[in-house]
Order: structure tokens, then sequence, then C-alpha cells
């Protein structure tokens, strides 16, 4: 065996262990009743409209304040209760090339990593675009008001109770029928409520990659570590771009300076 041929070996046996693209499509090991439909559909109904409603007036009411923390603890408890409340929610698994199963854990950790790089480089672009840079730091004055460690665990909780609602119940709710599209134009209409372009333009290109995430692993497990990963370095890192300051300290994770 020459050299190359020893190289391409190894590389094979590399990639068995690689996960499979975000266009492959999990089969699910479990049917619904027609009973649990129902239920589900009609629970997600309601939901969506409370959720963006209290959505809505948490980023109306002014940033760091009493008001502010107990609408955005009050729209994520909304998207978990709604959630439960809607019927059985799956974990979800990557199936790599040589078809073993495993938990999703590496793949969506570099998968936000990937994301934030991404919207980091699109940031540097926005500052010099006057309407985006405004609707940013708009949303990054959330940043730059109350406790470090109130406006990482804002931040980190609703992520994770998005995920568990959009791509949990509501993806459930709208399959077998275009669910990533479905939850993705949802996500995004729901974000229109914030009045804010850089949120929605934001919201429609991430839920897009979570909503692909949960048809690759027909699970919530993967978009909820990709979204909390993509957030926390987002707030970590976007505000001092922006002339922000996480918390009016220096930025870092639980308020630790750097």
């Amino acid at each position: 065996m020459t050299r190359t041929d020893g190289l391409r070996a190894v590389a094979r046996r590399l990639t068995r262990h690689l996960p499979k693209g975000l266009g492959h499509r999990a089969v699910p090991d479990y049917v619904e009743s027609p009973a649990v439909v129902r239920r589900r559909r009609r629970v997600v109904a309601g939901t969506t409209l409370v959720g963006t409603t209290l959505l809505g007036a948490s980023l109306q009411s002014p940033p760091g304040s009493r008001r502010f923390y107990g609408l955005t603890a009050a729209t994520a408890a909304t998207w978990v209760g709604g959630a439960v409340a809607s019927g059985p929610l799956h974990r979800g698994w990557v199936e790599l090339r040589s078809d073993r199963l495993v938990r999703p854990v590496l793949t969506p950790l570099a998968t936000g990593a990937g994301a934030f790089g991404a919207f980091y480089a699109a940031a540097v672009v926005c500052r010099r675009i006057p309407l985006l840079r405004d609707a940013i730091s708009s949303v990054l004055s959330f940043a730059d008001a109350g406790r470090p460690s109130a406006v990482l665990a804002t931040t980190l909780v609703n992520g994770f109770a998005e995920e568990v609602f959009f791509r949990g119940a509501l993806y459930e709710a709208v399959a077998p029928t275009h669910p990533v599209v479905q939850s993705t134009a949802t996500y995004t209409l729901v974000t229109a409520a914030t009045r804010n372009p850089s949120l929605m333009l934001a919201g429609a290109v991430m839920s897009t990659l979570f909503g692909l995430q949960r048809r690759a692993t027909g699970g919530i497990q993967a978009p909820i570590i990709t979204h909390v990963t993509w957030s926390a370095l987002m707030l970590r890192y976007l505000p001092p771009l922006f002339g922000k300051r996480l918390g009016g300290t220096s930025v870092g994770v639980a308020g630790s300076s750097v």
C-alpha cells in the first residue's frame, strides 16, 4: 500500500465518524394518535398567541427594568409550559455516516460556534449600514443594562424555551407538511412583534438552521444546544463591536471582566 492509499484509508475511517448533513431526514420511531395531534395543535395555537404578546411587550419595556425581566421570564415560561402541555417531546439523535446513533452534543456545539462566526462577520458589515446598525444597537441596549448574570441567564433561558416550543411542540403540530418552512415562518412572524428588523432577519436565518437540525436529528436537543451556544457567543462578543458593554461593565460570562 502506498502512502497515498494509507492516507485515503485513514480519511475514510475518520469520515465514518462524521455526522450526516443537514439534508438528512430522521425517521421518527413513534406515531402520535389523532387525539394527541388535536390537543397539540390547540395548545400550540393558544401558546403562540400568548407568547407573541408577551415577547412584544418585553422588548418595549425599559432595558434592565423589573418589567423587562418579569415579561421575559413570563415569555419563557409560556413557551416551556405550552410545549410540555402539548404532548411528548423528543431529544433526537445524530446519525453518523457509519449509521451509528449518538446523542447530539459536539455537532450542535460546533454548529452554534460556526453560526456565531457568520453572524459576527455580517455584523461587521452591518455597522456601516445606518438602519441595521441602529436596529442592532437597539437590541444590544438590553445587554447594556442590568446585572451581567441576569442578562446572561435571561438570554440562555429564553433560547432554551424557544427551541422547546418552536422545534418541539410547534414542529410536531405542523408535521408532516413542510415543518421546517412552517416553524421558521411562525418564528419569524412572532419575532415581528418586537418591531425590530435585525431580530426578524436573525430569527429567520437561525430558525431555518434550527429547523433543519430538528429534521436531521428528530428531536430538540441539537437545536437547543446550538441556540444557547450561539446566544452566549453573540452576547459575549457582539456588544463591544457596537460600543456596548454587558451589564454596563466589562463584557464577560456571569460578570467576570476580560
